[in-house]
């Protein structure tokens, strides 16, 4: 029996051909030909007006910190249903996350409990778009006009996802992406990190080229190459943006037929037995990318068992993140600003299934029948 894996990194047959022309082309560092079209392409897709790539959707957080000036004792206000970047690139500058809990339909941060959590030091908001799932930005844009803080919106997983008519990424002050393997779009690691505010363009750049002003000498606006301010080697080589080019061309077809993926499987889940098994919850402003395909267990349903039955049949499903706020690092470094009663029962619930770029409708079938069987024995 072949085991249908969580997931395999897809490849368009371009990858090797553009960066075979990078190699000849004889410039391997970073912000060549390759890297000047990938962030063209962001600025124009995401409406975003500057897009720079860095080496991981971690070092574009790293970045927002950075142009944020926090200072120790600063606080963002964010998830704690997140991966640990979210946080740690905040943590680095001194800052304490305050965790908020989520909504039990998106999974995203309920922004009706982020008012209570702002205090004097408070100064700025993270956002996480779950899934793809947009968070309602128009609420959270608000609080933030209101408390006059930044919004940093990690969209790490919502690339081509948007917020009614807006890309994701294109809303808060900045924002970061994430093109790991595992992701939708792929350079095996990278990510971006997206300007939309004008006030951290320039420096985001100085930044980006290890705190000189290169860029800007290259453009022949200095007439000299040297360092003005902070930063560090965020820009990636140049045969990762080869790479990248060729996942972006096909970008949007590859999102279709995610998007084609995941609908069978809303469609097939929805006749799981009667346990009470929930399939992900998008909401009318948001149109998602299809980044993941989860189940939420009933109470009674013990994951671990399921989890194990499921690869026992070749099958390849895993759980998700553990709450920041439980964790060793989230008590010491963070606090929380609410109660965390629905991140802590959802994040103990839920199981993703297999989604990727080349998986069959067959396989979907035998994913969502091998589930069946094994919620059969709780009925």
């Amino acid at each position: 029996m072949t085991t249908i894996p969580f997931n395999r990194p897809h490849l368009t047959g371009r990858e090797f051909m553009y960066i075979s022309e990078a190699v000849a082309g004889g410039q391997l560092a970073g912000n060549g030909q390759f890297t000047q079209r990938c962030y063209a392409w962001l600025e124009r897709e995401l409406a975003c007006p500057r897009a720079l790539l860095t080496h991981s959707c971690t070092a574009a957080l790293e970045m927002a910190a950075l142009l944020l000036d926090l200072q120790p004792g600063d606080e963002i206000i964010m998830p704690s249903f997140t991966f640990v970047s979210t946080a740690n690139a905040f943590v680095l500058r001194g800052a304490r996350p305050v965790f908020v809990d989520i909504h039990p339909d998106t999974l995203n941060i309920d922004e009706s409990l982020i008012e209570a959590a702002i205090t004097d030091r408070t100064r700025a908001i993270v956002p996480v778009h779950y899934g793809g799932v947009a968070c309602d930005m128009d609420a959270i844009m608000d609080i933030a006009r209101r408390h006059n803080l930044f919004v940093v919106e990690d969209a790490a997983q919502g690339f081509l996802a948007r917020y009614r008519d807006r890309p994701l990424g294109s809303i808060g002050h900045m924002a970061a992406l994430s093109f790991h393997e595992t992701k939708n779009v792929i350079s095996g690691e990278g990510g971006a990190l997206l300007i939309n505010d004008d006030r951290f363009r320039a420096r985001a750049e100085i930044m980006w080229e290890k705190g000189t002003n290169r860029s800007q000498f290259l453009r022949g606006e200095v007439n000299k190459y040297t360092w003005v301010d902070i930063g560090s080697s965020f820009l990636p080589g140049e045969l990762i943006a080869a790479f990248l080019w060729a996942q972006l061309e096909s970008a949007h077809e590859m999102t279709s037929e995610r998007l084609r993926l995941w609908q069978r499987y809303a469609d097939e889940c929805a006749a799981l037995p009667p346990l009470g098994v929930r399939c992900p919850v998008v909401p009318d402003y948001a149109a998602h990318n299809a980044h993941l395909f989860y189940l939420l267990l009933p109470d009674g349903v013990s994951r671990p068992a399921v989890l194990t039955d499921l690869n026992n049949r070749g099958v390849n499903a895993i759980f998700h993140y553990v709450p920041l706020h439980d964790s060793p690092g989230g008590r010491r470094y963070g606090r929380t600003g609410s109660r965390m009663d629905v991140t802590t029962d959802l994040s103990g619930r839920l199981i993703r299934l297999p989604i990727w770029v080349g998986l069959q409708p067959a396989d979907v079938d035998r994913v969502v029948g091998s589930v069946t069987e094994s919620l059969m024995q709780y009925v």
